[in-house]
C-alpha cells in the first residue's frame, strides 16, 4: 500500500494521503538528547523540514525553538503518527520521542512520491 506524504503551505502542514493531518501550530515536548540543554525541551514548531515513513511510523524533521532556553534548531526524526489499517492515527505530541530510523523513506516538500534517503 502506498502512502502519499506532502509538506504543504511553506512547511506549515503535513498532509497524509491528501488530508492535512499535522500542523506546526502546536507546542511539542521533545525527548531528544542533544537538541538543547533542557531535560525535556518544550518546542515551538516553526515548520516541517522533511517527512518520511519507517514501516507504519510516519515521522518528520522539524525546525523550532525551545521556549525554556531559546535554542533554535532542526530536530532528528520525530514520530507524529502511525498507519493502522491504511488510516493515519495521530500520536500524543505532548510527549513525543525523537528517533533515528535506520531506513527512513523520505518525502521532500516539493515532490509527490517518497524516495530513498
Amino acid at each position: 500500500m502506498t502512502t502519499r506524504l506532502r509538506i504543504l503551505d511553506d512547511g506549515a502542514w503535513l498532509s497524509v494521503d491528501d488530508t492535512r493531518q499535522v500542523s506546526v501550530s502546536e507546542l511539542w515536548r521533545l525527548d531528544a538528547p542533544g537538541y538543547c540543554e533542557c531535560d525535556l525541551p518544550d518546542l515551538v514548531v516553526e515548520n516541517f523540514q522533511d517527512a518520511g515513513v519507517d514501516g507504519r511510523t510516519i515521522a518528520v524533521r522539524v525546525f523550532g525553538q525551545c521556549i525554556a532556553c531559546g535554542t533554535k534548531s532542526a530536530t532528528g526524526w520525530v514520530p507524529v503518527g502511525r498507519l493502522v489499517d491504511g488510516e493515519f492515527v495521530d500520536v500524543d505530541r505532548e510527549s513525543v520521542l525523537a528517533v533515528e530510523p535506520t531506513e527512513m523513506r523520505q518525502q521532500s516538500p516539493d515532490r509527490g512520491s517518497p524516495g530513498q534517503d
